[in-house]
């Protein structure tokens, strides 16, 4: 541990008598109140110390790769803002995590939180570079007591004069830094990186007993305990576990939050705790003290905090609106793009711990639908707040969100705020990361579906999958394992809650019917290259929402009409990248929208018909969306447009005397203008 130097001046010998004794008993007030709650989890499990295995093991960076549309979709980030934000953009360029004078705080962390992992699974050496900039230079200027990066740091770039900079040595950026540390290295190796986290976790360590956490850390603070679990799991130091429980108690208690959601209706005002980027967050809490503690509650309030958000606040596209804080039920209301991104890092964390099932269809819902819908398709430009039923982006003085302004839905560089500017690059890279995972048995699982490879090691020798599919366009999924020699290894497919009747045939032919909600174990000598065929039925489903809306979905895939796009020009980028010129973006519609659906819930096959295409182009974009659903509805005059956005869905049934009308529905990852939850014709 480093040393405490003294003061130059000194105070009087009994002035610094008493304070010693003071300090002391504080201290160990905060250790016996440490001791006890560990030692009244500890017997609830009567376990040994340590941390809960986990259901899945994740594999080191690099060694999960994209193909199909997924690669194209990385390799559009990295030519859009990730792959250029620190050419032009201020808080990133002259960062002061770099040695720059411009926000030094969390932009630059956020930013390579997705650039590390984008870079090394999509192999572009320009953006390899980059990174290794950066490492080095965070790495090389580490303070003598082990703190990373910047003290303090001014505001963001163009904030209004006055605005206050970050507290001193606020912990949050470094909960953030050690996440790309740990990544960068997985992927490299790099020795530096462990004796650097460790002596940053020493520097925190000693500060939380002088400063307990504040602020964003003290809601945070989950982010922090994977990094710590990472490094444990490493070195199986038992201090790391000891500063864990320390963070668990001095932060704030999602679990008893998530136990009665407290706001129940919209925010009124802004604050901490319905902010929605902290509950995506808080989402992985629960999981992280199962591993903590061992104590079988937190699994029952992990799965309980998803319910709480869904019964109050739920949405069609699997989120949670929240703009900026928790916002109710009303599909105009928005979500933040920061909370996206977060909500499927919490899923994926909570699906390596705990190994549910439901949190792997959960997280490709928001992936699938959600994330792509919040960019542009060149990634160029973001929204802040993106709704499920959002039929203009524009900008007005009393929108419908909560606490954010009137530009929050416009595509551009910096809508709102920053944050979603430095941060939404996590969202496809660390889905990547997080298709294949390790088993405790010595095998292999795909725990989330989309065209990819991984090569990893079993029982020393090197094992190749390839999931050849258009999933999820398409139900079909093709996987061919590759090893060196004959090699016994169990193999795991996740077989979605919502795919009855699912066929999966193995390499000898022979069939097996797995069972919805499950991951199916394959268990047997694989020789050679071996293919097995996973089918996974994909029915229509209709669910309910607010004031008995109605939504289709098939699969993972949610279905809206998407509506007829003209996007103009709104202001230029405040600062330019190199050689070009960009420009937030107004998009309005050029189609009705206001239209309720003709269709019966319990039997939706008798009014939806699916039009399936071939996958060409890039799916999320309303020219190459390749499946559509034809269904007919009538137009709703006195459904209108206010405040910015369509009001809430009138109260189903409804009717109309207008013409029926043939309606066409299309992914809602497809759209970037979309009514998602419907009135329902009588």
């Amino acid at each position: 541990m480093p040393e405490n130097h003294p003061q130059d001046s000194q105070p009087q010998k009994r002035s610094k008598t008493k304070t010693f004794f003071v300090l002391v008993a504080l201290v160990l007030s905060a250790w016996l109140g440490l001791v006890y709650l560990r030692v009244q989890e500890g017997k609830k499990q009567n376990r040994p110390a340590g941390l809960e295995p986990p259901a899945f093991q994740s594999l080191p960076l690099g060694s999960v790769k994209p193909e199909g549309w997924l690669l194209e979709q990385l390799q559009l980030q990295a030519g859009g803002l990730t792959g250029h934000l620190d050419e032009f953009w201020p808080d990133v360029e002259d960062s002061g995590w770099i040695g720059g004078h411009a926000e030094g705080w969390e932009r630059a962390p956020y930013w390579l939180d997705g650039l590390v992992p984008l870079a090394y699974q999509t192999g572009d050496e320009r953006l390899q570079r980059k990174v290794k900039r950066w490492m080095d230079y965070i790495l090389s200027h580490q303070l003598p007591d082990g703190w990373l990066g910047p003290e303090q740091s001014p505001p963001p770039t163009g904030a209004p004069v006055g605005a206050p900079g970050s507290d001193p040595r606020d912990p949050w950026p470094q909960f953030i830094i050690l996440k790309v540390l740990a990544q960068y290295e997985e992927a490299t190796g790099d020795p530096r990186v462990i004796p650097a986290m460790e002596k940053d976790f020493w520097c925190l360590d000693n500060q939380l007993n002088q400063r307990p956490l504040f602020g964003w850390n003290y809601f945070r603070w989950g982010d922090f305990l994977v990094c710590l679990f990472w490094l444990y799991d490493r070195t199986h130091e038992p201090w790391l576990l000891d500063l864990a429980w320390k963070a668990a108690t001095q932060g704030y208690d999602w679990p008893k939050y998530f136990s009665d959601l407290p706001m129940k209706d919209k925010t009124p005002r802004w604050n901490w705790f319905t902010h929605g980027v902290n509950n995506a967050m808080g989402l992985k809490v629960s999981a992280l003290l199962y591993r903590l503690s061992g104590n079988d509650k937190y699994k029952k309030l992990s799965r309980q905090a998803l319910q709480e958000l869904d019964r109050y606040h739920g949405e069609a596209n699997g989120l949670f609106s929240a703009d900026e804080c928790l916002a109710g039920r009303n599909p105009s209301q928005g979500t933040e793009l920061c909370t996206i991104v977060e909500t499927m890092y919490s899923l994926e964390t909570n699906l390596a711990i705990l190994g549910n099932v439901g949190d792997a269809d959960r997280l490709e819902k928001i992936a699938f639908n959600a994330l792509p819908a919040a960019c542009s398709p060149d990634y160029w430009e973001h929204q802040y707040d993106e709704q499920a039923n959002q039929v203009a982006c524009v900008y007005v003085p009393q929108p419908v969100y909560t606490t954010n302004r009137g530009e929050s839905n416009l595509f551009g560089l910096e809508p709102q705020y920053g944050c979603c500017t430095a941060n939404f690059h996590q969202g496809w890279p660390k889905f990547t990361s997080h298709l294949w995972m390790a088993t405790p048995d010595g095998g292999l699982a795909a725990v989330v579906y989309a065209p990819s490879s991984v090569e990893t090691q079993i029982s020393g020798q090197t094992v190749k999958v390839e999931l050849t599919t258009d999933y999820p366009f398409s139900e079909e999924l093709a996987f061919k394992v590759t090893t060196q020699m004959p090699l016994q290894f169990p193999f795991y497919l996740r077989i979605p809650e919502w795919a009855q009747g699912a066929t999966l045939t193995l390499p000898d032919g022979s069939t097996q019917k797995p069972e919805a909600g499950s991951f199916q174990k394959i268990l047997r000598q694989w020789n050679g290259t071996e293919t097995l065929q996973l089918h996974l039925p994909m029915a229509f489903k209709v669910q309910r929402w607010f004031r008995d809306a109605v939504s289709v979905e098939r699969g993972p895939l949610v279905f809206s009409l998407g509506l007829k796009e003209i996007w103009k020009p709104a202001r230029p980028f405040p600062y330019q990248p190199k050689g070009d010129h960009k420009s937030d973006y107004f998009v309005v519609p050029d189609s009705p929208w206001n239209y309720a659906l003709a269709l019966d819930p319990g039997d939706p096959d008798k009014s939806l018909s699916l039009q399936e295409g071939t996958l060409q182009g890039d799916p999320f974009t309303l020219e190459g969306a390749p499946l559509k659903v034809a269904v007919k509805g009538r137009r709703l005059d006195d459904w209108a447009f206010a405040t910015g956005a369509a009001e809430p869905p009138p109260q189903s049934p409804v009717e109309s005397a207008e013409p029926e009308e043939d309606l066409t529905l299309v992914p809602y990852g497809s759209t970037r203008l979309r009514v998602t939850e419907f009135p329902l014709l009588k």
